[in-house]
């Protein structure tokens, strides 16, 4: 006897045996139990989902012979059940629209509707692929699609719905067949093995299913084919061998390179994974799945069910979701996809994704504003930790012993003055004239880094940008950028004055009072100097480079600026 493959030799018969599709074997039983079948049906979605299995069960449903009418539950043993099994039914008639999709078949079909069914209830035509069917052809169907003979029904499948007339489907009760869950998809495959009596790994069926992309068709055709290899047990060996699958250890590796920004070692995971006679396409498709479930974990956790697999690959993608952050994943995974349609298209695949994946692995993990100045302000510098040498200063004077105040009337409330408002800093006293200390000036970052590590991060972001003026009689006086009028009414506000004082004295090893100004602005706009003055460029780029997030952007990335362009446009 012929040897029949897993796919048609495990088709569902009935509508509670197929698999992913309960909500509309749900909906077509009721319709059958009410007596509301409708007399067109339009069955959509990828391939290998159950549609023509689900449009064969309908009739079977319609026609059983055992039964006195229509029956959610065909026996599946009489002669009408087993001939549309097998496709061979005299009043099921199964039409494929890619091969018979003229005019002519068209009208073919429409004189024969009006003749009864040979023996059953109804006269089913069942059109795979209709979005094959020509113009015309859908025209000449249309009257009898609108009002067909009564005893006749029809069925049609596709995979592109977009391309069947709007006016067919608005004659047809419409169906979307979702993709199959790999979860479901497994299920199915473990009870067929069992029954096949076949050995297999259990990591065999999750990667299998993963392999199927939603169709149940897929997967039973996969499994046929490592069937044949005649190997036992079945394991994910054999998918790599024979299948073409990625080796998931290697391609974990390219991604722990990529993620440990090893430009060496990624150039040599390609490289390894090419050998192994994968594809470049191959190899974006697995790194675009890895990404994806890291992506996963990082968003969602390890414990979601969004994840499919085994507990040992859950730990193992664990272990590499820590290298990357979700921005970096998105970025990623967008990019990987653009490359896959540019490689299709080019001579130089190889280099192409060379190229894509060192620019993954020598970039720096994208992160926002916020995460970029937590870090700055997080993480000081060895330097930091050196002391720094300081120009002793004498101590100030003692003060004077402050006289007793002396009791007085109160005056009239016409007589008071006016309250004045609270401050919440001590009065700075007027601007000194005494330049600072040349070693203070010089050691002023290493100051502000050790500094702002011991303010929080709100607090120690406003001397960003910041350098000493002068410093007098214990008072430090602090320049900040020309732009920073909010920074300076922040730093006298709330008692962060006396927090940075208090930071600055432990620094320095001496007590110290602050006092911040602002850096002498531009020309006014009535009087800007002309673009090629060489005193407004300067002004210009120093106001740019001192901006406190542009100088964060470049300590923390290590970047050397090149060139200042002017946006005319805002200019």
């Amino acid at each position: 006897m012929a040897y029949t493959v897993l796919a048609r030799k495990y088709r569902s018969l009935t509508f509670d045996d197929v698999v992913g599709q309960d909500p509309i074997a749900k909906t077509l039983k009721n319709a059958i139990e009410t007596g509301r079948v409708a007399h067109a049906y339009l069955f959509s979605g990828t391939r290998g989902v159950g549609k023509t299995t689900m449009a064969r069960i309908l009739a079977k449903a319609l026609n059983c012979l055992n039964a006195d009418g229509p029956t959610t539950q065909p026996c599946c043993k009489c002669d009408s059940c087993v001939s549309i099994n097998i496709g061979e039914d005299i009043d099921v008639i199964e039409i494929d629209g890619a091969s018979n999709n003229r005019v002519d078949e068209i009208r073919e079909i429409r004189e024969n509707a009006i003749y009864r069914p040979a023996r059953a209830r109804h006269k089913i035509y069942i059109i795979d692929e209709v979005h094959m069917l020509t113009t015309q052809a859908f025209n000449a169907l249309l009257k009898t699609l609108e009002e067909p003979p009564e005893h006749v029904k029809f069925i049609f499948a596709t995979t592109e719905p977009n391309k069947v007339i709007a006016t067919i489907q608005s004659r047809c009760q419409r169906f979307d067949f979702a993709n199959i869950n790999p979860k479901q998809v497994a299920g199915q495959l473990k009870a067929i093995l069992k029954k096949e009596k076949i050995k297999y790994e259990d990591d065999l069926v999750l990667a299998l299913a993963k392999m199927a992309n939603g169709s149940m068709r897929d997967g039973l055709s996969l499994l046929d084919r490592l069937i044949s290899t005649g190997v036992a047990p079945l394991s994910v060996q054999l998918l790599e061998d024979f299948l073409g699958r990625p080796n998931a250890e290697k391609v974990q590796l390219l991604v722990a390179h990529i993620g440990d920004n090893d430009a060496a070692g990624t150039l040599e995971s390609i490289e390894d994974l090419i050998n192994t006679g994968l594809g470049e396409i191959q190899i974006v498709d697995a790194l675009i799945e890895q990404m994806r479930d890291l992506l996963v974990i990082a968003s969602a956790g390890a414990k979601t069910d969004l994840l499919i697999m085994t507990a040992d690959q859950k730990e193992k993608a664990v272990e590499l979701a820590q290298k990357f952050d979700a921005a970096a994943l998105i970025y990623n995974i967008t990019a990987l996809e653009k490359l896959r349609w540019t490689i299709r298209n080019t001579d130089t695949p190889r280099a192409l994704l060379d190229a894509s994946l060192l620019r993954f692995a020598l970039s720096e993990h994208f992160m926002n504003v916020d995460q970029l100045m937590a870090r700055a302000l997080a993480a000081p510098t060895a330097q930091v930790k050196k002391k720094l040498p300081v120009e002793p200063r004498p101590a100030p004077p003692a003060p004077a012993p402050r006289p007793q105040p002396v009791a007085t009337p109160p005056a009239p409330a016409s007589e008071q003055p006016a309250p004045q408002p609270r401050q919440t800093t001590p009065t700075a006293p007027t601007a000194p004239s005494a330049p600072p200390p040349a070693d203070l000036v010089q050691a002023w970052p290493d100051i502000l880094n050790a500094v702002m590590a011991n303010l929080n991060p709100a607090t120690g972001s406003l001397l960003t940008g910041s350098t000493p003026r002068a410093f007098e009689r214990g008072v430090l006086t602090i320049q900040l950028p020309p732009n920073g009028a909010i920074q300076k009414q922040m730093c006298e506000t709330n008692g962060r004055g006396d927090q940075i004082a208090a930071a600055l004295s432990e620094r320095i090893g001496q007590p110290v009072r602050c006092q911040f100004e602002l850096a002498t602005a531009g020309p006014a706009e009535g009087d800007k100097a002309p673009v090629n003055d060489p005193k407004a460029n300067a002004q210009g780029r120093y106001d740019m480079l001192n901006d406190p997030a542009v100088k964060t952007v470049i300590v923390e990335l290590n970047a050397t600026v090149t060139g200042i362009d002017e946006d005319k446009a805002d200019s």
